[in-house]
């Protein structure tokens, strides 16, 4: 056995698809299903790239996460991934959603997700962010900064009230790169126990008779695995509430955790365990409010990646294999325009040889896209067969967070379309961005 061999037997077996959808399978022939629907024929009907959604799994992560909190709230995130389906989904699935901007909310409401159970939040909220919320009826908002609360007021009509969450930066770091990490003192997120801006914010707040202040919130960062930062957190934030009660006289009701739960992208990689997360941070709450004299605040968490992730799978064709002295460049119909993660954040994939059956043994390859730039890389010293081919298909399992929501049209390369699958039926949820699209919105000589 070669060391590739190797590799490839101890960190992609042939038969693990340990991080795809719970419904995919395999053939001996080198099929793989999703959701009762060949991959193959997917790419036959819809082209490739395309990105492919497992209704099926979505919904069950949904009903996960409402199981793990039973007592408290979810809302699913939509800067992961938004489209009508998705909202429809996971409405229907009783969670609610948070959003970061005017386009995600009006989306969602029309397709008639319920107001009242979306959150707005953001660093750097445009007055049309703040007028949609308002004219929309959402049932939170984030502030994020000081300077936000008297913005926040004046848009409220006369006579009502928002409810508005704070959000706070504990001062933990966690997460797997520098860029995701949002709980720590020197990013453009939240406001800092350490020095006292919190604190200053709640008491201005407060002071807003248009502005009812229901509860904190905070958000780590993102593809955190260890539940510890999360009881970090909570400590830290507990004793927040412990401190308005004695300096405002006012019990705040609710405690929001955001999201940033990890999934695997490569066999053998750290997952957030859901079931020891909710346990232990109920547990570390629970114990935190006994001890400060405190109600148990309603906790709300924020899955997006955790949702949405695992469910999709990315598809490309082959479009040419260049083998140079030190290395074999596989190169695909896609690239960093449908997925930067790879050039922004390091992020490793396994993409599999599906459509046929291979009999060469693997060898290390780079699979890069169609873009001009170096950076323009889907995946480093991956084993494929040695046999690879323009023509050939590839596929690349939890392909359904940041993948469109972060596309690009770099080099008038059109987004890829979505389709979902579920109980053997492909149908189309978002199209193929095409030279019409680019041809009809430059208006101007």
């Amino acid at each position: 056995m070669t060391l590739v061999t190797e590799h490839l037997e101890t960190a992609y077996p042939d038969a693990d698809l340990s991080v795809w959808p719970a419904s995919a399978s395999s053939t001996p022939h080198g099929e793989v299903t999703v959701g009762g629907v060949a991959l193959t024929e997917v790419a036959e009907r819809f082209g490739t790239p395309a990105y492919v959604l497992d209704e099926g799994e979505v919904r069950d992560r949904c009903r996960a996460y409402r199981a793990a909190f039973p007592d408290g709230d979810v809302l699913y995130a939509a800067k992961a991934f938004m489209c009508r389906a998705m909202a429809h989904w996971v409405d229907e699935e009783g969670l609610g959603l948070d959003v970061c901007s005017a386009g995600e909310l009006e989306l969602a409401v029309v397709t008639g997700f319920p107001p009242e159970r979306i959150l707005l939040h953001g660093n750097a909220k445009s007055p049309e962010d703040l007028a949609t919320a308002l004219r929309l009826g959402v049932g939170r908002i984030v502030i994020d900064s000081t300077g936000e609360i008297a913005r926040l007021a004046a848009h409220v009509p006369p006579g009502d009230r928002q409810k508005v969450l704070l959000r706070i930066v504990p001062g933990i770091a966690a997460g797997h790169h520098n860029a995701v990490r949002t709980g720590t003192d020197d990013q453009k997120f939240g406001l800092s126990l350490a020095d006292g801006s919190a604190q200053h914010a709640i008491a201005r707040v407060l002071d807003q008779p248009r502005l009812e202040l229901v509860g904190l919130h905070c958000h780590l960062g993102s593809q955190i695995s260890s539940v510890k930062p999360y009881l970090s957190a909570v400590r830290r934030l507990v004793g927040l509430l412990a401190a308005v009660r004695r300096q405002h006289g006012v019990t705040l009701p609710e405690l929001d955790l955001g999201g940033g739960h990890a999934v695997a992208y490569r066999p053998g990689e750290a997952a957030m365990d859901l079931t020891t997360l909710s346990a232990r941070i109920r547990a570390e709450l629970a114990e935190g409010c006994a001890a400060a004299g405190l109600p148990v605040p309603r906790l709300t968490v924020e899955p997006g990646r955790a949702i949405v992730g695992p469910a999709g799978v990315a598809l490309y064709h082959v479009l040419s294999v260049k083998r140079t002295a030190g290395q074999t460049f596989v190169a695909v119909d896609g690239g960093m325009s449908d997925n930067p993660r790879p050039a922004l954040y390091g992020v490793r994939y396994a993409p599999r040889l599906i459509g046929r059956h291979s009999t060469e043994e693997p060898v290390l390859v780079t699979v890069v896209g169609r873009h001009c730039e170096a950076g323009d890389i889907l995946a480093s010293a991956v084993p494929l067969p040695a046999d690879v081919r323009p023509g050939d298909l590839l596929a690349v399992p939890v392909a359904g967070a940041y993948h469109l929501s972060m596309a690009s049209t770099y080099n008038l390369v059109g987004r890829p379309p979505v389709v979902a699958v579920h109980e053997g039926r492909a149908r189309l949820l978002v199209r193929r961005e095409s030279l019409a699209d680019f041809r009809n919105r430059d208006i101007g000589l």
